[in-house]
C-alpha cells in the first residue's frame, strides 16, 4: 500500500488528521485548478471547500485506477465548470482560431499596471484572458506537471484535445508576448 492509498484509507475511516493532511497535500492543486477557471475570490474559496467536501464524501469509492491527485483534480475541474455553467459563463463554444487570435490581440492592453521587468506577472495576466479550457490545460500541464493522459482524465477531454488546447494556448501567449514586447521597443 502506497502513501496515497494509506491516506485515502484513513480519510475514508473518518480520520480528521488524515483529512487535514490530504487537504494540505492537495490544496495547491485544487486552488490552481479552480483559480484558473474562476476569477471571483469568494467563489474560488467556496468551490475549493466544496471540492474537499466532495473528496471526503467520495474517497471510499476511489479505486486507485489513477493517481489520487488526478482524481482530486477531476473533482476540482468539474466543480469549477459546473459553477461556470450555473453562472451562465460561456465555456463550451470556443471561437474560431483566427477570430479568437484577432480578438485576443486586439483587446485593450491589460498590462498597463505591469512593470516592464515583471514577465511572470505579465504571462499570468495573459493566461487569465484565455478561455477556461486553455487555462485549465496550461495549469495542469505546467504548474501541476500532469501528462496528457492525466489531464484528459481530469478534464474529460480526449488526449488530442488536450494537446490541441495546449498548443493553441501556447501560440496565443507567444503572439501576445511578441505584440507586447514589440510595443515596448
Amino acid at each position: 500500500m502506497n502513501d496515497d492509498q494509506a491516506l485515502a484509507s484513513y480519510v475514508a475511516q473518518g480520520n480528521k488528521h488524515a483529512f487535514e493532511l490530504l487537504i494540505r497535500k492537495h490544496e495547491r492543486l485544487v486552488t490552481h485548478m479552480v483559480g484558473r477557471l474562476i476569477n471571483n475570490s469568494e467563489d474560488l474559496e467556496e468551490i475549493c471547500q466544496d471540492v474537499f467536501l466532495k473528496v471526503f464524501e467520495k474517497i471510499s469509492e476511489f479505486n486507485f485506477q489513477s493517481k489520487l491527485s488526478t482524481w482530486i483534480a477531476t473533482i476540482a475541474y468539474r466543480h469549477a465548470i459546473n459553477h461556470l455553467r450555473k453562472k451562465k459563463i460561456e465555456i463550451a463554444d470556443l471561437p474560431a482560431d483566427e477570430k479568437f487570435a484577432e480578438r485576443f490581440i486586439a483587446d485593450e492592453d491589460p498590462f498597463d499596471a505591469v512593470e516592464e521587468n515583471e514577465m511572470e506577472a505579465l504571462v499570468m495576466k495573459m493566461i487569465e484572458k484565455l478561455p477556461p479550457q486553455y487555462r485549465a490545460v496550461l495549469t495542469l500541464y505546467h504548474l501541476e506537471n500532469m501528462n496528457y493522459a492525466e489531464i484528459g482524465e481530469a478534464t474529460g477531454m480526449p488526449d488530442g484535445t488536450v494537446k490541441n488546447y495546449l498548443f493553441r494556448a501556447r501560440q496565443l501567449l507567444k503572439e501576445k508576448v511578441k505584440t507586447y514586447l514589440g510595443n515596448e521597443v
